[in-house]
């Protein structure tokens, strides 16, 4: 017997094509009815896969959560660093991080206010914690931290603040001169129309991780 010319389907499969969907369509283009027209199968023939619309979701924060890199939140070898140099780990993996969402942003709205129950969100909690408790956070103080992260990097990833702010910064003069002059002033430090997000994104994570107070050695 010959293979089928179309692939089978698997729980992956459809959780990839339910990722395309939501980068193209938003939140609410993600519909069983529309992922099954976009596989060219029937709607019935995902429940072989995924139970329902939650656990689609499981599925699609799987995939999203495995583009993040946890490699800068793990102990450093012996001589390659020390407990002070988990800032620098901790802010690079918050920078990839929020590149994954700047890449997937409609999908923190189907995220947000939902319970944590992928396996790869979960390893990257406990991979963010237990980095905050290597460098000598107590347990609450790592938790509150690693909610303030959190707010930070999807927060930063769902809405910029240049994109508020679309006419040139002397049209706003007239009736708003501090606005004009500090849009001016951010224009000069380059980086283009996301430069000043970038910037407020660095200097928000900066203020964040020095505000953290370790237990001594």
């Amino acid at each position: 017997m010959g293979r089928p010319e179309r692939a089978l389907l698997s729980r992956e499969i459809i959780a990839r094509a339910a990722l395309a969907l939501v980068d193209e369509h938003g939140p609410d283009g993600l519909t069983m009815r529309a992922l099954a027209e976009r596989l060219g199968v029937k709607a019935a023939s995902l429940y072989n896969h995924v139970a329902g619309k939650d656990e689609l979701l499981d599925a699609l924060a799987e995939l999203v959560n495995a583009e993040i890199d946890h490699a800068p939140l793990r102990p450093a070898a012996a001589g390659e660093g020390t407990r002070a140099d988990w800032r620098t780990g901790v802010a690079e993996y918050a920078r990839g991080y929020r590149r994954v969402f700047l890449r997937h942003p409609n999908t923190i709205a189907l995220f947000a206010r939902r319970r944590v129950e992928a396996e790869r969100q979960l390893v990257g909690y406990d991979a963010l914690l237990a980095a905050l408790r290597r460098a000598g956070l107590p347990p609450a103080d790592a938790a509150e931290a690693a909610a303030a992260l959190d707010y930070l990097v999807l927060g930063s990833a769902l809405e910029t603040f240049t994109e508020g702010f679309t006419r040139p910064a002397e049209e706003y003069r007239p009736r708003y001169p501090d606005l004009a002059d500090a849009l001016s002033a951010s224009a000069t430090r380059g980086g283009g129309p996301g430069g000043l997000d970038e910037r407020g994104f660095e200097l928000a994570l900066r203020l964040l991780l020095g505000g953290l107070v370790v237990e001594p050695d």
